[in-house]
């Protein structure tokens, strides 16, 4: 006795019903997938924009502290031993300090780079605070805990102001000038977003006789 045959659409049927299924199955995990990606590149696009933040914090402190330099009297009026930031610096009444001593204890005789910690920062460093408003010279938006020369208090968008150290470093060689150490560093949003530059800048005293050319 012979089996009556399945009919053949049936079965062309179930395979269709089969591969829909493996192909929602895998379409359903690429966009899982993509999703995934996408707020994984948010977050890394929020990280890049926080430690450019913080860069360009750190910078604008470093050069409000060269900008200090070069003030009358400023680059002369050296501190033996620094214990302590000065107020809050705007651009309206400069403020700051030049100190012989490092902000990190290093010595010439150990030259190894070793970055402040955050409790010498807190000991030692200036809080720049840019001014803003009108007649005033911006240089970036103050960050939280500045306040302007009105005294009124500034963005809240940044975790902590910038600060700044200058370290007087000897005469030059030429014995014209002047080299200090500038130490800068700055938050982005929160704690986790910082960055520190340091520059060594001259600042001329004179002039010398280069004879007939």
């Amino acid at each position: 006795m012979t089996r009556p045959a399945r009919p053949a659409g049936r079965a062309q049927r179930g395979i269709v019903l089969i591969t829909s299924i493996l192909l929602l199955v895998v379409i359903t995990l690429m966009a899982l997938g993509m999703f995934k990606s996408f707020g994984l590149q948010e977050r890394i696009a929020g990280n890049m924009r926080e430690k450019h933040r913080a860069l360009q914090a750190a910078i604008t402190a470093e050069e409000y502290a060269e900008w200090y330099l070069v003030q009358p009297g400023n680059a002369l009026n050296v501190v033996t031993t620094c214990t302590a930031g000065v107020t809050a610096a705007v651009t309206a009444t400069p403020s700051g300090q030049v100190c012989k001593n490092a902000i990190n204890t290093s010595t010439k005789a150990v030259p190894v780079y070793t970055p402040p910690t955050t409790a010498q920062w807190t000991a030692l460093g200036t809080a720049y605070c840019p001014p803003f408003g009108a007649g005033t010279i911006s240089f970036m938006t103050a960050p939280a805990g500045c306040t302007s020369a009105a005294g009124v208090s500034s963005n809240a968008s940044y975790y902590a102001p910038p600060q700044f150290y200058i370290q007087y470093l000897g005469a030059s060689a030429g014995g014209l000038g002047s080299i200090f150490q500038i130490d800068a560093i700055a938050y982005g949003g929160t704690s986790n977003a910082v960055a520190e530059v340091r520059s060594t800048y001259l600042v001329s005293t004179g002039a010398q006789d280069l004879g007939a050319l």
